[in-house]
Order: C-alpha cells, then structure tokens, then sequence
C-alpha cells in the first residue's frame, strides 16, 4: 500500500471506532507517603502467548505540574495498534517541590519497572518506546541519553534505555540559552540531552512546531544533525506555524497527523504491522 494513502487510512481511523481497550493502574514506585503510578493500556484480545511491543508516555509541564492524562488519547490509540501502553506518574515540584533531578529518577525507575514485569505485562524488552511532551519529552530522551540521576533504590542492573524514542516538542537543551538552565545550572553537562548523545542513541522521531517559543528549529535541527553524525536515525517532523503543545487533542489535526506519523515510523521499526488493525468503518 502507497504510503501517503496508509498514512490517510490511519488518520481515518482515529475518530472512526470508539476505542474500549482493558486497562488497570500499577502503583510503581514510592517515596516516603508520594506513590507513583503506572496507567497500562492493553491491546484488544490480547494472546498471552504473544509478547507485544511497550509504549511508555511522560506528560510535559515543565518538570512543575501536569497530568500523565495528557497523552491518555494517544495510548488508547497505540493499544489498539497492538502497543501496550503505559501513562507514567512522576515526581514534579508543584505536587512534591521536587526538582527536574528527581523528575529523571522517576522516569527512570517507570522503565526498569515495566522492563522487570515484562512477564506480566506480555511485552517485548527488546520493542520498548519512551514518548513524552516538552519536558515529558526531556524525560523520555534522557531514560535514552542520560547516565547519570539513577534511584538509589532502583536494582540498576535492569536497563532503563528504551528501544525507541517517540518525541513531542521535546526539551532536548538545557544549556545556557536552553530550557530550565536556571533550575538546572551547571549540570546541564551531564543532565541535558542535546549535550550527551552518543553512539548507539535509540532511533527517534522527533515533533516540532515552528513557531515553538521554546524550542528553536535550529536546535531541534542540531539534534537531528549530532544523531546522525553517531549514526543514529532522527527523523525530524516540522509542523508550519505550529507553537508549543501543538500535538495535543485538542488540536485534532495536528493530533491526527503526528499520531500517523509515529506509527509509520513504529511500522517502519518494524514494531507494528503496516496496515491499521482499526476498523476504517
């Protein structure tokens, strides 16, 4: 099948079924009385002879509030696909007056959960997505990218790396000049994506808007440019006129195409099948 017209059928898809997948709330992890949760979203008719890829969202918010309801629409969407996906609490310093640090520990601590109930989840380790928006988007990245800002309590013998990276308008640089250079001072060094990717950087598509007040073209186009010097695949996706957050529900257009977009490169990965499982109808 033509890809543009795959791409369309997919799109089309989006609104035309009511999505009704089974799903549960895992309690993760837990730091003195705060308790972080994991909402999994299963596939349809799930084989439990089968193991199936895993997807895993951090909401954005500037490391300050936000809801892991943020990218409930996009999991509901990817499960159907045949994805387990996974809505991640995660420490921020609105709720808990935590800092961008232990935000990264958590995001960390989410996949060596998911990764060490495998089994129970029937997921594949070796087929795992970390996604997430604007600082989400950091978080993801950084499980990938970042060495450092492991949980003490964490057995940091599982792997934390995902597979693959699926990011919306995400904070990749918290130099000077960067997002959150104030809170992050000189650590930036050692805690700022851009300024750590390194050979074997999972594949990853990246979504900007090109009016973003946050994140400038050039850096998401710098990123792409360092990926593929260490010979990892980037693809960068720029949306015309779109400003920050622009991928969220509430922009269905903009929420429809990014979504179809992922999916062909999550086909493309070789993780989903490349015709829709949805019904069109």
């Amino acid at each position: 099948m033509h890809l543009k017209l795959l791409i369309a059928l997919i799109v089309g898809t989006l609104f035309s079924t009511q999505i009704c997948n089974s799903q549960e709330e895992i309690l993760y992890k837990k730091v003195d009385t705060t308790q972080l949760f994991l909402e999994v979203h299963y596939p349809p008719n799930m084989d439990s002879s089968k193991n199936y890829p895993a997807m895993v969202f951090f909401f954005g918010g500037g490391w300050v509030g936000g809801k892991r309801s943020q990218f409930l629409h996009q999991a509901q969407y990817f499960s159907k696909r045949g994805i387990v996906c996974f809505l991640a609490d995660y420490r921020t310093s609105k709720i808990n007056g935590t800092t961008p640090f232990e935000s990264l520990k958590d995001a960390k601590s989410a996949i060596r959960f998911i990764r060490k109930n495998a089994d129970k989840f029937n997921i594949d380790v070796d087929k795992l997505i970390a996604s997430g928006g604007s600082a989400g988007g950091h978080l993801a990245a950084a499980t990938a990218l970042i060495m450092g800002y492991n949980d003490p309590a964490d057995d940091t013998s599982i792997d934390c790396i995902p597979n693959a990276l699926v990011l919306f308008n995400p904070v990749v640089d918290n130099g000077p000049g960067g997002y959150g250079y104030e809170r992050i001072g000189e650590e930036y060094k050692r805690f700022s994506p851009l300024h750590n990717i390194q050979k074997g950087a999972p594949p990853t598509i990246f979504f900007l808007g090109t009016t973003d007040h946050l994140i400038p073209v050039a850096t998401a186009e710098y990123y792409k440019m360092v990926m593929e010097k260490v010979e990892s695949r980037c693809y960068l996706k720029l949306y015309e006129g779109e400003g920050h957050g622009f991928f969220n529900y509430a922009n269905l257009k903009a929420y429809k195409s990014t979504v179809a977009e992922a999916d062909q490169f999550l086909v493309s990965l070789g993780y989903l099948k490349k015709e829709p499982i949805i019904n069109i109808d």
